[in-house]
């Protein structure tokens, strides 16, 4: 017996079945005076029969199979049948039963698929929102504190209010950076980022961002400075406004987690086809176990310092998609007590 047999294969052996019974049974019950005609008449028979068989049931075979199909297809797919789709025939010499396994199968690991992806997604949302929450009532709680307490009377009294509003100025401007930061993180995570590639020199961005940061870092006790080997021009070619930002995300938390006359040192090596950009720190270190967890959104390793400093703690995920919107990489090592470095590729020009 054939293991996946075709219409036109169960047809052809249910027909020679039926045929050759019928044969069968006219030669049992044959007669001694039958003659030659009569046996031809009786292997005509036997064909024609054959022949009527074989048309009867590839044709109800291949009704009742489409019938069948159709069902499979209205369930398993979304849209409706189209109208060619419902003149189609199946083909009387295709194993249709094997494709029709094939492609509920495939449908069935697709929707496995999507089934896992929507439980991931749920996840993600309900961390996320509590994230948001999180982070947005700190300032919000403070912002009101404020306020009711110049309300109450604070407000003439110069020894609190000016104090009160600088606090409360202080806390808006930390809402108002979650708020960009949450739209950033939005566009770059939709795929809306639109990157304008151009060949510039990292060095010299480099060089823009230590101005840029210079007071920041003064005040901290932290110097600014390019590694060994640093003095030459080192082309990429990406989006120079996004790794500006991505920069001064790296070298602002190297001032803000590092130590008092300490020191940020931007490195730049050359491999292949990319260039390798490090900045590197000699401050308070990361722990091991937070190592995998420091691009994550909201993750803070020293909350109540990286709070305390006005940060929204999206940071590191908004450099992390802008490096893997230019198709590179980002990765960061730390020892406590004796800094981190955080090591980023872009593409050589």
């Amino acid at each position: 017996m054939l293991k996946n047999p075709t219409p036109k294969q169960i047809a052809f052996f249910s027909s020679l079945y039926i045929g050759s019974f019928l044969l069968l049974i006219l030669s049992i019950f044959k007669v001694t005076n039958f003659t030659e005609a009569s046996w031809t008449m009786v292997i005509l028979i036997s064909i024609v029969t054959f022949t009527l068989a074989y048309g009867v049931i590839i044709y109800y075979l291949k009704r009742y199979i489409y019938r069948k199909i159709k069902l499979i297809y209205k369930t398993i797919h979304q849209h409706k049948i189209s109208p060619e789709e419902k003149n189609q025939s199946v083909a009387s010499d295709m194993d249709i039963i094997s494709e029709v396994e094939k492609e509920v199968t495939n449908w069935a690991d697709t929707q496995a698929k999507e089934i896992q992806n929507l439980k991931s997604w749920q996840e993600y949302r309900r961390k996320f929102l509590g994230d948001i929450s999180h982070e947005l009532k700190t300032p919000i709680f403070n912002i009101q504190g404020y306020l009711e307490t110049l309300l109450e009377g604070g407000l003439f009294d110069k020894k609190i209010n000016s104090k009160f509003l600088k606090k409360a100025a202080k806390n808006v401007e930390r809402l108002n950076t979650i708020v960009e930061d949450l739209d950033a993180i939005s566009r770059l995570e939709s795929g809306n980022l639109e990157l304008d590639l151009r060949p510039f020199d990292i060095k010299k961005l480099a060089a823009e961002v230590f101005e840029d940061l210079e007071i920041k870092a003064r005040k901290a006790g932290v110097k600014l400075l390019f590694k060994s080997g640093a003095d030459l021009t080192y082309l990429v070619n990406a989006d120079r406004e996004n790794v500006r930002q991505v920069l001064m995300n790296l070298v602002t938390n190297s001032i803000k987690y590092g130590n008092n006359n300490g020191n940020t040192k931007v490195g730049f090596y050359d491999m292949d086809k990319n260039i390798l950009i490090e900045v590197a720190d000699n401050g308070i270190g990361i722990p091991q176990h937070h190592l995998n967890h420091v691009f994550d959104r909201f993750y803070r390793v020293d909350k109540s310092r990286s709070r305390a400093q006005g940060g929204s703690g999206l940071g590191l995920a908004i450099v992390k998609h802008i490096i893997e919107a230019h198709k590179q990489t980002i990765n960061v090592r730390s020892t406590v007590d004796l800094g981190s470095t955080f090591g980023f590729t872009l593409e050589k020009a």
